[in-house]
């Protein structure tokens, strides 16, 4: 048996939104339309040194050593795509960077079988990444990511973390929405911590009461105090 060859690529997946539709309306046109779309793709995914690994009916498969040029490409692509009003296709594309496996000039596995399942999610036009290409690229390119939330692709065991690139939701240069939880987050754990912490001291006053030996439950007071206040201050100069 001949060994597996695997690397690590970027893929990008596109297809048209509503091919079959188009077909049993005009199929001429859509013909036309897809090859004019296919010139395009090729176009772009040489600029950005890229290369188509498979083609079929009205969708491809092309991988590109660097995530930010793949991405770039996609933008690219679909802004291109755009300009022709008249064109009765639109495409969905998926990005995802992961292990593959190499079975000639073609790629094989969950990596691709993941970028496809994006291009399925997406809105015609649009363009959805997986978490691992935006930690590559959302501080490297000069456009809006939306963070979409947790999706469970088709015949994924598990959910991903899903973002939108571009588009009027996209938010340019900002990390996605649930980065903002943590602040909230922190505000609730420092009540709490300041409640427990406040138990305690009450714990200690009684016992201090009981023994009867002077008031020294006051230097933990002062102590837990201080503690708080140094809390609260990195907390709060940000709200």
């Amino acid at each position: 048996m001949s060994q597996v060859q695997r690397k690590l690529t970027t893929i990008l997946a596109a297809d048209a939104a509503g091919y079959s539709g188009s077909m049993e309306s005009d199929e001429v046109r859509t013909l036309t339309d897809l090859r004019a779309a296919r010139g395009v793709f090729s176009q772009f995914i040489a600029r950005h040194h890229g290369r188509i690994a498979n083609t079929a009916g009205d969708g491809l498969i092309a991988e590109f050593p660097s995530v930010v040029e793949a991405v770039q490409c996609a933008i690219e692509v679909q802004r291109e795509l755009a300009t022709d009003a008249n064109s009765a296709l639109k495409f969905r594309i998926g990005v995802h960077l992961g292990d593959v496996i190499v079975d000639g000039d073609d790629l094989l596995g969950e990596g691709v079988n993941l970028a496809a399942r994006l291009q399925s999610m997406a809105e015609p036009g649009g363009i959805l990444i997986s978490q691992q290409v935006y930690d590559q690229v959302q501080k490297k390119l000069s456009v809006g990511f939306a963070y979409l939330g947790e999706k469970h692709p088709k015949n994924f065991a598990e959910s991903i973390p899903v973002y939108s690139v571009g588009g009027s939701d996209a938010d340019t240069g900002a990390r996605p929405a649930r980065s903002a939880a943590p602040k909230n987050d922190g505000k609730a754990q420092f009540f709490a911590r300041a409640m427990r912490l406040g138990a305690i001291l009450a714990a200690l006053a009684v016992l201090d009461w009981m023994t009867g030996e002077g008031w020294w439950v006051q230097w933990p007071a002062i102590g837990m105090t201080l503690y708080l206040a140094s809390k609260s201050g990195q907390l709060f100069e940000r709200s």
